[in-house]
């Protein structure tokens, strides 16, 4: 099965237009179909491999070797098209990427200086955390402001440095990969951030977070900030947490609230008090507590789980003030939870309600979307109503009248949503407002949106910016 003209003349055309047989790239071998180093006979346009891996067919090449001399020219033809297509594809990327960060303010264009989190397998969960995190101005600033912290000696003094899985297990600050990322994601950066570094220190110490599993972006927050607590609570580069603390004004003594010993930038921004009332069904007894919190978990009200959509017409909408009202009603505590009475000397029945003894600069909200049957962890995917400026928490206070009415209203910061139907799967964006424009954030694309796209969202988590004095008067 030999080519009958393999012995006369060969010659090669200038460009692909020329082949018989179209570009290079589509030939292929007629015997075994391969495509690796095709030749054709420019006689009779057949095409073959010359390749000794074909048993059928078997080239035996001219004394001045002029088939290999078409194989070398068809591959560098192959090559170059690569190549060239390569460079078209990336500079489409890089208008597109451009394209997609600029917006018209005014009649001028402006950048989006918002950078993406690249998702390092199935790290959304935290992607959508930090990218919530960055957009809460006064947090944020706290640790982009913060003094380096060098962890290397000797070659690498001085130079900016990132943790790698092949470090031990010494030396992590969780605080300094923190900081890092902050600071890389308001850069202005057509590309995205990769956290790996912040993502190996979680791996360090939180064993929870281990591996690429889904995981719950609420457990994941609550990690993030009790850790950063406690290693801010210990110092950091020769420097007392306290002293830097002390050195930001706007963080006043009278807005700190201790949770695990002294006060830190997570208990001055997110800490908030609880007082909860529990009271004995048979002789009276009330029993007081104060609980610090740094976040709320409201339930979604039961007569509100089918409604799946803003727009079902089956009964009213759930709103964040039914949950939140939910949350601090007076309850009856059922018989597995009987209130241990200090008077009647044994569990009795009895009710508990909550009321918020102070309000924490930045109200986080969790809205408890995943329950437990007797199996399996579901999700209630009811559509909640949120607002996005003056949600008024005054009569949620235990002392409403010692708080103006400026110090009640929140502002929407960030949301955090989850798509899908478990919380081991789906998937997890945020959208945060920056500068008066809303962003969605999904994970290494960031897009600008606007407040009707956001108030459509299922919420997950909610933060909420205590408004200044200065601003507008408009409730929830």
């Amino acid at each position: 099965m030999e080519c009958p003209h393999l012995s006369s003349s060969v010659c090669i055309a200038p460009d692909s237009a020329k082949f018989p047989n179209g570009s290079p790239s589509s030939w292929c071998c007629s015997v075994c179909r391969s495509n690796k180093s095709p030749w054709v006979c420019l006689t009779c346009s057949s095409v073959h491999c010359g390749s000794y891996r074909c048993d059928d067919f078997v080239v035996n090449d001219t004394k001045l070797g002029l088939v290999q001399k078409v194989r070398e020219h068809l591959q560098n033809l192959e090559n170059s098209a690569f190549t060239a297509d390569r460079h078209r594809k990336r500079k489409l990327l890089e208008n597109s990427s451009l394209n997609s960060k600029l917006l018209k303010v005014n009649g001028s264009t402006t950048a989006i200086c918002a950078t993406g989190l690249r998702n390092l397998g199935n790290t959304c969960f935290m992607n959508a955390i930090l990218q919530s995190l960055s957009n809460i101005e006064q947090f944020c600033c706290y640790f982009k402001e913060l003094p380096a912290v060098e962890l290397r000696n000797g070659k690498t003094a001085g130079r900016r440095t990132y943790h790698t899985r092949s470090q031990g297990d010494n030396n992590v600050s969780l605080v300094e990969e923190f900081r890092k990322t902050l600071c890389a994601l308001w850069q202005g950066s057509q590309t995205a951030f990769s956290p790996e570094s912040l993502f190996y220190v979680v791996w360090k110490i939180m064993p929870n977070f281990r591996g690429y599993q889904q995981q719950d972006a609420h457990e994941f927050m609550r990690y993030l900030l009790d850790h950063l607590h406690l290693e801010l609570q210990g110092g950091f580069n020769g420097v007392s947490r306290s002293a830097i603390l002390q050195e930001n004004s706007t963080l006043s003594a009278s807005n700190k609230c201790c949770i695990n010993g002294a006060s830190t930038v997570v208990t001055a921004i997110f800490g908030g008090i609880l007082q909860n009332e529990v009271n004995c069904l048979i002789c009276g007894t009330e029993s007081r507590k104060f609980d610090p919190f740094l976040d709320l978990s409201l339930d979604i009200p039961s007569q509100f789980r089918n409604k799946r959509s803003k727009n079902q017409e089956n009964g009213p909408v759930c709103s964040l003030r039914d949950c939140l009202r939910s949350f601090t009603d007076l309850e009856e505590l059922d018989e597995t939870e009987l209130y241990m009475c200090h008077k009647c000397k044994k569990k009795q029945k009895s009710t508990k309600k909550f009321w918020i003894q102070k309000l924490p600069k930045v109200l986080c909200l969790h809205l408890k979307r995943f329950h437990w049957t007797a199996y399996l962890r579901n999700k209630v995917d009811t559509y909640v109503e949120f607002p996005l400026r003056g949600l008024d928490m005054k009569c949620y206070l235990l002392e409403p009248e010692n708080r103006g009415p400026e110090h009640c209203l929140y502002d929407l910061a960030a949301v955090v949503v989850h798509h899908g139907s478990g919380v081991g799967s789906g998937h997890y964006t945020a959208y945060a407002t920056h500068e008066g424009r809303w962003f969605h954030f999904n994970d290494s694309t960031v897009t600008l949106t606007d407040e009707d796209t956001v108030v459509k969202a299922k919420a997950y988590i909610l933060f909420y910016v205590e408004r200044q004095a200065k601003a507008g008067s408009d409730k929830l």
